[in-house]
């Protein structure tokens, strides 16, 4: 499976890990990351993804995300059809750098894409599942028996 990853979600592992939700988002998100270090799925980057985390303040969670991107198999650049696309997700009330996300997703035919974000995580998106970590992990599990 082709899997995207938005910055909120690579970047879990550095939010306070003494809160049980962002623990076990955390732990998820690993989990996923592991699978595609070992070719289970493919990673799909994206020139939103490397912006949103060049303006990142904090340089250990820029280099963190940013050696994702080697890894990846599919990158994704900028083009008229993906601002397009992500102007009418932004006319649907999902926020611009979010239906940027989106939009480079679809493009890049992804079947999911894993955030944290609750507010993403309530868009109904045709032609992409919006999932949280933890709950991928558990339908990757149904797979598995």
């Amino acid at each position: 499976m082709k899997l995207y990853l938005d910055n909120c979600c690579f970047n879990r592992p550095f939010d306070d890990q003494s809160i049980v939700r962002n623990r076990l988002e955390t732990e998820a998100k690993m989990h996923v990351q592991n699978q595609i270090q070992k070719g289970v799925h493919e990673l799909v980057w994206s020139y939103i993804l490397e912006y949103e985390n060049s303006e990142n303040p904090h340089h250990d969670r820029q280099t963190s995300t940013l050696k994702w991107k080697s890894i990846a198999v599919t990158h994704c650049t900028q083009t008229q059809a993906i601002v397009a696309k992500a102007r009418e997700l932004e006319s649907k009330g999902i926020r611009s750098k979010d239906a940027l996300h989106i939009s480079c997703a679809l493009k890049s035919e992804a079947d999911y894409l894993l955030t944290t974000d609750d507010k993403m995580l309530s868009k109904t998106i045709e032609g992409i599942r919006l999932i949280n970590p933890i709950d991928f992990v558990r339908e990757e599990a149904k797979y598995d028996d």
